[in-house]
């Protein structure tokens, strides 16, 4: 902590918005005092990505995030792109490389990501207090900041410490208690990115805990292709936790568990095979333990050949989209990120600035502003960071 009480800017949270925020806006000059009621910077990105940190993704745009402004995050995504991440992971020699969908993961861990932003906030001359719990009051034009027994004060204010995902890691209401009491309105905040429960005749597919297949999951708007998981308390797995952004409590999973079959293939299996059953058939494309699930399921013991043409038309129809009514998540407790939080109506898309309290700022996960699974969530925290940094 410094002697000093004024500041150009306080930045409320060491996340990956904060930190990146507080760095860019102290290699501009500005005098900035990064505060986290956490010891530890950065918690969240330590456990990101399997401990490899799925910092950016290669394909972020606009259209790859939820929000009750679609285009709200399109000028932010526009000014600092994943092209300009990777050249400052490049600067600090950290090794890089892509998975599955344009995922960006670093070759080593997710710390050396944590310690390139607190290098980058060292180079900005960026002061800390870290463990330090804040409370804030508004007056005379100026924010002033209680961080333990020292008071501080700035004309901007920032608000970057995110949302209600993983609490025993800090998470608070924090920035939407902030955002209240200045009369900014809050967009529901849910869990997103977080495994669905099954229960009643569902939860027989629990048996399945530990199975996985690659499917077509869908509810709405949002479809995905990836991998599904059958754990012991309903549905995760990549394309589970993607369409879970867009479930609501009475919402249907479809399910395709065959989308890479074409529309005849059981038929043409009957022409060709037989005496094959449709579990021996399901096991050539699924798991043995999923393709003995979805047979019983649909009733069909016998061979190919007893089956007539309509009952495998409606077998296919079912396994192309089956369909889920999960009864609940698993919470914020699971949740890797908050979809909803502080509506973009209240905030300038340029600058991330409040537009009824001017020196207000809010970035990254606080913003109703939420990106894929596959590191769209870290691209929209750096684009926000930048977009406020550059108007501090």
């Amino acid at each position: 902590m410094t002697d000093s009480r004024s500041f150009d800017a306080i930045i409320i949270g060491a996340g990956a918005a904060g930190m990146f925020c507080a760095a860019l806006a102290g290699q501009r000059g500005r005098r900035v005092l990064l505060i986290d009621h956490s010891p530890e910077p950065g918690r969240k990105i330590l456990i990101s990505g399997g401990g490899r940190c799925n910092f950016t993704n290669i394909g972020a745009t606009a259209s790859n995030y939820l929000s009750a402004n679609p285009h709200f995050a399109k000028s932010a995504l526009s000014r600092f792109t994943p092209a300009d991440f990777i050249d400052l992971v490049d600067r600090h020699g950290i090794a890089w490389h892509e998975k599955t969908l344009g995922q960006l993961f670093c070759d080593g861990s997710s710390k050396q990501i944590v310690a390139m932003l607190l290098e980058e906030c060292a180079a900005g001359g960026v002061q800390t207090a870290f463990g330090q719990a804040a409370t804030i009051e508004h007056r005379d034009g100026a924010f002033h900041v209680l961080v333990g027994k020292d008071a501080v004060q700035a004309p901007a204010l920032v608000l970057a410490s995110g949302g209600l995902s993983i609490p025993k890691l800090g998470a608070t209401s924090f920035a939407y208690d902030v955002a209240r009491r200045f009369g900014l309105k809050i967009v529901e905040p849910r869990p997103a990115l977080v495994p669905l429960t099954l229960s009643g005749e569902q939860a027989l597919f629990k048996t399945l805990s530990g199975v996985s297949a690659d499917v077509v999951a869908q509810i709405g708007a949002g479809e995905f292709r990836e991998a599904a998981l059958f754990t012991h308390r309903g549905l995760s797995g990549p394309a589970i936790l993607q369409v879970s952004s867009y479930w609501r409590h009475g919402d249907t999973v479809t399910i395709d568990f065959v989308p890479d079959l074409l529309a005849g293939w059981l038929r043409q299996a009957k022409r060709d095979a037989p005496n094959n059953t449709l579990r021996r058939q399901l096991g050539r494309t699924l798991p043995d333990r999923l393709a003995e699930t979805l047979s019983d399921q649909l009733g069909h013991p016998h061979e190919l050949g007893r089956m007539t043409d309509l009952a495998l038309e409606a077998a296919e129809r079912r396994l192309s989209a089956w369909q889920f009514t999960p009864n609940g998540s698993e919470g914020f407790a699971k949740a890797e990120v908050t979809i909803g939080g502080i509506s973009t109506a209240e905030l300038s898309s340029k600058t991330m600035e409040a537009k009824r309290v001017a020196g207000l700022y809010v970035i990254g996960e606080a913003v109703d502003v939420t990106g894929w699974l596959g590191g769209y969530n870290f691209q929209w925290a750096w684009a926000s960071a930048h977009a406020a940094a550059a108007a501090l």
